[in-house]
């Protein structure tokens, strides 16, 4: 992966696991921010929560996030401290996130206060002119023109075009030979959203794209190499739902593909950028969204900390840790490189342009100057996370096949899986935040 920011960094690990205690702090309602009141207290800190298996699991509602909510609201339904809600669901778009959240959790959440996976996607610029092909499910055409792409190709597109390439299900083969139906232009790069519902359909398509180099009238080129740019957001392994155990997530649609291409090349699957948890642009973001919610209400102390509440080891604790070493990085050279790496990973320079929100015209300016100077993992019992295992000190120990659940281009460091604290849910997560912070709301 040609990287946003480096990875890894020679800095000194995350603290550890600390005593779990209860602050007690109860609010009332629910709702939107609206503007500070000088008597209120002002936080020096936002919250960052993971979705599933931290607030719902499927479409059920864990009882701890209501209790959640009630502590991070006023009298005036009002939240206390700015909140933000990263998921590495892509499989639709944010206002539709925003509502589903305002409906379960019963408080109004905007879109402003939600990262999707495909978030960053507004900053590769330099594709969004481009003729790309789109995998996931949900509203694909929609979720990709609204993060910037103009011109846009779905799976179902390709197969209606070339039905003589979609051949492992024997009912939905073309009972007689048939030409393309419809001339689609020539792919320029793949995007990725999240996992497909037909996996044979999608890698077949893709491995095809990416083997005659988007033009489907051609044969396979197995030493053609580079292959087109592919943009991979969602590297989940597994996710939680209502079962019992993990179900498969972007993650091993990612593994299905990466083993298919080298299996018929000999070559690594190479991608343009990975984005979602735990890519440090997605972290970049939701620090950027937080501060923003801060001026919103008019709050004059920054934002320095900021607490990453989540189920999974590898993708919500890495994440965070790993923006922790960044951060530290930053404080301690007093040098900030984002931007250059964002502009030299992007293509582009500029401010972004106008549209669905009024902030993504500064994000990019934004990125590199964090306010945050840390950012602390707080690990729930409610999703994917079993208390019960292990994880091995020794990294030569550890066999990636059935130990290390993160993306294959992320090597496994046990610092970066070692939470600051864990904690039964995240009701107690909230608790024990605002103890740390000793902030309590009036």
């Amino acid at each position: 992966m040609r990287g946003l920011l480096p990875l890894f960094r020679g800095l000194h690990t995350v603290s550890n696991r600390q005593a779990r205690r209860k602050a007690g702090i109860v609010g009332s309602r629910c709702g939107l921010c609206g503007t500070q009141s000088v008597n209120k207290p002002q936080p020096r800190f936002g919250l960052l929560f993971d979705i599933d298996g931290v607030l719902v699991r499927g479409r059920m509602l864990i009882p701890a996030a209501k209790l959640a909510v009630e502590k991070l609201v006023d009298s005036q339904g009002r939240f206390v401290v700015p909140v933000g809600f990263v998921t590495n669901a892509g499989n639709c778009l944010r206002q539709t996130k925003a509502d589903q959240l305002s409906h379960i959790l019963g408080v109004p959440i905007t879109q402003d206060q939600v990262i999707m996976s495909h978030s960053p996607l507004r900053m590769f610029k330099k594709f969004h002119d481009k003729c790309v092909l789109v995998s996931g499910q949900g509203p694909v055409l929609e979720i990709a023109k609204n993060v910037g792409f103009k011109n846009v190709v779905s799976i179902d597109m390709v197969r209606e075009s070339y039905p003589l390439l979609d051949m492992v299900d024997h009912n939905r083969r073309p009972k007689l030979p048939s030409t393309p139906v419809v001339s689609l232009p020539k792919v320029e790069a793949v995007v990725l959203f999240g996992e497909p519902i037909r996996w044979e359909t999608n890698l077949q398509l893709i491995i095809d794209i990416l083997l005659t180099h988007g033009n489907l009238n051609s044969p396979h080129k197995t030493h053609a190499v580079p292959h087109l740019p592919l943009l991979a957001c969602n590297m989940d392994l597994m996710w939680m739902a209502e079962a019992n155990s993990p179900r498969f997530g972007h993650g091993t649609f990612l593994v299905c593909l990466e083993n298919i291409y080298k299996k018929i090349t000999g070559k690594d699957l190479k991608y343009e950028a990975l984005m979602g948890k735990p890519s440090e642009l997605t972290y970049h973001f939701a620090e950027y969204l937080i501060r923003s919610q801060a001026m919103q209400r008019q709050w004059k102390l920054p934002i320095t900390s900021l607490y990453a509440i989540g189920d999974n080891l590898m993708t919500d604790i890495y994440g965070a840790n790993m923006y922790n070493r960044f951060l530290e990085e930053r404080a301690a050279i007093k040098n900030p490189k984002a931007v250059a790496q964002v502009v030299a990973a992007t293509g582009s320079s500029t401010a972004m342009p106008g549209g669905e929100e009024e902030f993504d015209s500064m994000w990019e300016s934004e990125l590199a100057l964090p306010s945050a100077t840390s950012c602390k993992s707080v690990l729930v019992c409610t999703g994917v996370y079993n208390p019960n295992g292990e994880v091995p000190s020794d990294a030569s120990r550890c066999i990636k096949e059935t130990v290390f659940h993160g993306h294959r281009d992320f090597r496994f460091d046990p610092a970066l899986v070692e939470p600051n604290y864990i904690v039964q849910d995240v009701a107690e997560a909230v608790d024990l935040i605002f103890q740390q912070e000793k902030f309590v709301p009036r």
